[in-house]
């Protein structure tokens, strides 16, 4: 990819981690010896659904509004986002005395357009394109964009993931994580690998919004035409040029999964650690489960169940 933005480094995550340190959860990773032993690893989840406002998107978003200026804040911030983005932003601003604007698509999951509401979030819904409406209302009434995965800041902060679990687990093999637009499997493989470079980073997107490996694919971003998917988390349009930068240079190998193995992962995880994953945090383990990433027996296996915002009448739907 030519003129390929600089990357963040190990440096930039510790101190993201300094700024959302007592601000949010220092969520759990557990261990699961069943679905371990199903697939011959040493399996732990690490659950992210119990984070401030359901997902990890908090920690990015909490360390990008810490690095913009007074005069950025007072302006307030914009964003678009299919829901968890939109709920973080909504959260953290209002714990900031500031505006924010979310776009979203008209099709949202209605319980991610209602929570970013009661959040204070101001919610525009829109049937055309999220990035040109977004920057239109940017422009028109001069917020500062927050986006929701191509910024070093955000990157950063999303990298404390990837700290946690070094931390947990230091003796870690590989972790797998759902990607949209590639902002958590970016932050996690920078710190992952500065701290155990040996270890495989493992990015998972669903068959119908694999906008990354398109843009690996091609050297450069490419913008789907069209996307199709239950993952709604993981229907970024595109891979941003931070982040696929970071996913060129750091990520193992990127993991493109049907729907149908995305809601069986949904299940495996309800019924054997009993915790709701949405279709964008299950991906993690569809991707182990499709078995094309070599690992040792009994390797330890981190997957990233990044967030559990899902309608209960979805969920019953789709688990059936």
């Amino acid at each position: 990819m030519t003129d390929a933005p600089p990357l963040i480094g190990i440096e930039d995550v510790e101190a993201a981690r300094d700024v959302v340190k007592g601000r949010i959860h220092r969520t759990p990773l557990v261990r699961s010896s069943t679905l371990g032993e199903r697939f011959g690893v040493e399996l732990w989840f690490k659950l992210e659904p119990f984070q401030k406002t359901g997902s990890f998107k908090v920690r990015g978003v909490l360390n990008k509004l810490a690095r913009m200026s007074e005069e950025e804040r007072s302006r307030g911030v914009v964003t678009l986002s299919a829901g968890n983005h939109a709920q973080a932003l909504a959260w953290a601003a209002a714990r900031e005395g500031m505006e924010a604007i979310v776009v979203m698509p008209a099709g949202a999951v209605r319980s991610k357009v209602e929570a970013t509401r009661a959040y204070g979030g101001e919610v525009v819904l829109t049937e055309g394109d999220l990035l040109e409406t977004c920057l239109a209302i940017r422009e028109e009434r001069g917020l500062t964009l927050v986006h929701p995965f191509d910024d070093p800041a955000i990157i950063a902060g999303q990298g404390t993931v990837g700290l946690e679990i070094l931390e947990d687990l230091p003796e870690l093999d590989a972790v797998f994580a759902g990607v949209g637009g590639g902002g958590l499997v970016s932050g996690i493989a920078t710190a992952v690998k500065a701290r155990r470079p040996e270890a495989r980073v493992i990015g998972v997107e669903p068959e119908g919004a694999a906008a990354m490996r398109a843009g690996l694919d091609a050297g450069e971003p490419v913008r789907l035409e069209s996307m199709e998917t239950v993952a709604d988390g993981l229907a970024a349009p595109f891979a941003g040029r931070h982040t696929l930068a970071h996913v060129q240079a750091r990520v193992d190998a990127i993991e493109v999964v049907p729907d149908a193995a995305i809601v069986e992962a949904m299940r495996l995880v309800f019924d054997r650690v009993k915790v709701v994953a949405e279709p964008a945090a299950a991906a993690s383990l569809a991707g182990l489960a499709a078995g094309r990433v070599p690992l040792t027996e009994g390797a330890a296996v981190a997957c990233v169940l990044s967030g559990g915002n899902i309608d209960t009448e979805r969920l019953v739907k789709l688990l059936g």
